[in-house]
């Protein structure tokens, strides 16, 4: 089987700028046009075999899919439609031809489902293989969401369910621990973890909602993408914006799997700090945040409320437990 070192840099970029629009590779850089009343969003993202991925729980493909959706997540927790990415890939000879080709399939196979393509990139030898996507999007300045633009009183809205994607791990890490799980189930946790979907299906319903309220000028939003975990999503939010929150641990929707595999506690903490879920954490007036979730349905839920302060709390659904969220539970590069 081929490797990377034996066609070399030109040899592998021949055969990935197949998966680039005709004519849009061969200079030194892309180009991208944008409307005028829109504002460029970028954001940048790197995944480390070993790291963020490996050969145990990640094909090629997904290992690329995943690449593509961290940073298409992230476009959507600003509010921005994606345009483009570009690609750097640093690889060691010994890497097979066809992974670096399967990699790309999967890529590909993300970006389709947004109307987004490939636009450039670069290649490099490392002693790991490292991933580094920088994707490009726009947004109308009026639209953009932003951590730090909670208000008291707001609504903590969430998309979708968490803690799937920390499950989804633990049963490929632990194959052991599916024996309490049908197949069903356990394909469902896994998928969540493999293929991720950025939630940039919400926006435009957002804005629709938002336009039908207030016509003229809406309040800002606030938000982000919960990648890191849910805790460190309210968190960060609270933190930019200079408020406390209170979450109620009830009203976090789960996998329904959950209730005959974990105890709640162990449910609680991977909805809370098991991150890589890429849904979207939204702080909103109330009655914006009711009418999205009753459109969306599909486990969107309002989990909490912004408040004074900068206390940021979890209480259980009698009110007799509360605790801090903690920001240094979750995932933290460079800690042990």
């Amino acid at each position: 089987m081929t490797q990377v070192k034996d066609i070399g840099e030109q040899g592998i970029l021949e055969k990935l700028q197949r998966f680039c629009p005709p004519g849009m590779i061969g200079d030194d850089a892309a180009v991208l046009l944008t409307s005028p009343e829109k504002s460029l969003v970028v954001t940048t993202d790197v995944l480390v075999d070993g790291v963020h991925f490996s050969d145990v729980t990640t094909s090629p493909e997904d290992a690329g899919w995943r690449a593509v959706a961290a940073n298409l997540s992230d476009l959507a927790a600003m509010g921005a439609t994606p345009m483009g990415i570009t690609i750097g890939l640093a690889l060691p000879g010994e890497v097979m031809v066809s992974w670096v080709e399967r990699l790309y399939q999967g890529m590909t196979e993300c970006l389709q489902k947004y109307n987004t393509v490939i636009v450039g990139g670069d290649i490099v030898r490392s002693p790991v293989t490292t991933i580094a996507i920088t994707a490009f999007g726009q947004v109308h300045p009026q639209r953009i969401i932003r951590r730090s633009a909670a208000q008291v009183g707001d609504a903590i809205m969430v998309t979708g369910v968490h803690g799937a994607s920390q499950a989804g791990l633990e049963l490929l890490l632990h194959p052991e621990l599916r024996q309490n799980l049908t197949d069903a189930e356990q394909r469902t946790l896994i998928t969540v973890h493999q293929r991720p979907q950025p939630r940039l299906d919400v926006l435009p319903i957002l804005w629709q909602i938002l336009e039908s309220y207030f016509p003229s000028h809406h309040p800002p939003i606030a938000g982000m993408d919960s990648s890191d975990g849910l805790a460190d999503a309210i968190l960060q939010i609270c933190r930019a914006s200079g408020v406390g929150a209170i979450l109620q641990s009830s009203l976090i929707t789960l996998p329904g799997s959950f209730q005959h595999w974990l105890t709640p506690e162990k449910a609680l903490e991977y909805a809370l700090y098991g991150g890589e879920d890429f849904e979207l954490v939204l702080c909103l007036p109330e009655v914006i945040a009711n009418h999205l979730v009753t459109t969306l349905g599909e486990s969107a839920a309002i989990v909490g409320t912004i408040t004074t302060g900068s206390q940021v709390v979890v209480q259980d659904k009698e009110q007799k437990k509360r605790e801090k969220l903690q920001i240094f539970r979750g995932f933290q590069h460079f800690t042990d």
